[in-house]
């Protein structure tokens, strides 16, 4: 008579085994981690925008690939072209190597960036709500003599609310007195 053993065998899973928690990052370590990223890449120096654009419209031959290509064969093909442009054809293809993978770590701090400003953003919007909330609450509030605490804090929400709305006087240029004398020149 063959027995069959119809209990699951048990596994054990130890605390190193279980899935671990992703620690929540703080803004101060994500600066601090960033900067350390950052003075590892010495050739990541900001521009002007002045700069920015020159080099900018000089690279737009670089975004069409065939010009690139047709480029890069022709600095392959003599020593007087690669020696002119001070690169041969593989440093060449090389550089365009490394720019098409920086160009995936641009798109990434980009979209990281933009994940990280709109979170702030929502951030914004909850504290402006919060301090609409809270002045309009505080608004009805000082109404009662059981709340004259408030009084001086409504009162300048809505001097500093005033302030904002305050339309600027438009800048005039500075004229000439009208009935200045003038002197004739000799």
């Amino acid at each position: 008579m063959t027995v069959i053993n119809t209990k699951s065998p048990t596994t054990t899973t130890s605390a190193a085994d279980a899935p671990q928690p992703i620690p929540s990052l703080t803004p101060e370590s994500i600066v601090e981690q960033l900067r350390a990223i950052s003075s590892q890449l010495p050739e990541a120096t900001p521009m002007t925008a002045d700069q920015r654009n020159n080099v900018r419209n000089h690279a737009r031959t670089a975004r069409n690939g065939e010009i690139l290509q047709t480029t890069i064969s022709m600095v392959g093909t003599t020593d007087v072209i690669s020696n002119a442009v001070g690169h041969d054809a593989d440093g060449v293809r090389q550089l365009c190597d490394n720019s098409n993978r920086w160009a995936v770590v641009e798109d990434e701090l980009r979209s990281l960036l933009n994940g990280i400003s709109s979170a702030n953003l929502v951030r914004r919007q909850q504290l402006a709500a919060i301090a609409d909330t809270a002045y309009g609450v505080g608004a009805q509030l000082v109404r009662y003599p059981g709340h004259a605490a408030l009084v001086q804090h409504v009162a300048e929400v809505k001097r500093l609310k005033n302030l904002g709305r305050r339309k600027r006087a438009p800048k005039t240029p500075q004229s000439p007195a009208p009935n200045a004398p003038v002197t004739p020149k000799a």
